[in-house]
């Protein structure tokens, strides 16, 4: 192996490492880094090869990253066979990647909170509360609108990555 490939595989096992740390397959992670080096679009068949990987496997590493839009399906086929790209600009992949992560976190809590804060109001303004439940349910409702207030700033920030604001 020439030295030139060594230091790209320092570089490769770097990448899958720091994708571990948030939460990605290290495997995923290090398919992501060949991909990165890579001048052309590969195909499933060589993202297999090269990283010795089961085809089931290799496809749910490919759907996650595709998902995350760190790489892309292209439109062409090779032989019939899909072709995928890797998406080699850092700030885009943070951006694409930091922010799918966060808006499935929104979305989940916001949904919660426009569920239960409702509900909360009702059992506050009931007559049939009991003193001490109206004043839990007060504090829960305290804390959720709180959580509300973190949910619409994380959501403008979100959109701000996703539209470059920061790079």
């Amino acid at each position: 192996m020439s030295y030139r490939r060594e230091l790209r595989e320092k570089v490769i096992n770097a990448i899958a490492h720091t994708m571990d740390l948030y939460g990605v397959n290290h495997s995923f992670g290090q398919l992501y880094g060949i991909m990165y080096f890579e001048d052309r679009p590969m195909t499933l068949e060589e993202m297999k090869n090269s990283m010795n990987m089961s085809k089931s496997n290799m496809s749910y590493a490919v759907r996650s990253l595709t998902e995350s839009q760190m790489i892309y399906k292209l439109e062409e086929k090779r032989e019939r066979q899909d072709l995928y790209l890797a998406e080699t600009d850092f700030f885009r992949t943070f951006q694409n990647f930091f922010g799918a992560k966060l808006q499935r976190e929104i979305d989940v809590m916001q949904e919660s909170l426009q569920e239960v804060i409702p509900e909360l109001s009702e059992i506050i303004l009931a007559r049939t509360t009991l003193p001490e439940e109206r004043e839990e349910a007060l504090r829960d409702l305290h804390k959720l609108q709180h959580a509300e207030q973190y949910y619409q700033w994380l959501q403008g920030f979100v959109n701000q990555l996703r539209d470059g604001g920061f790079f």
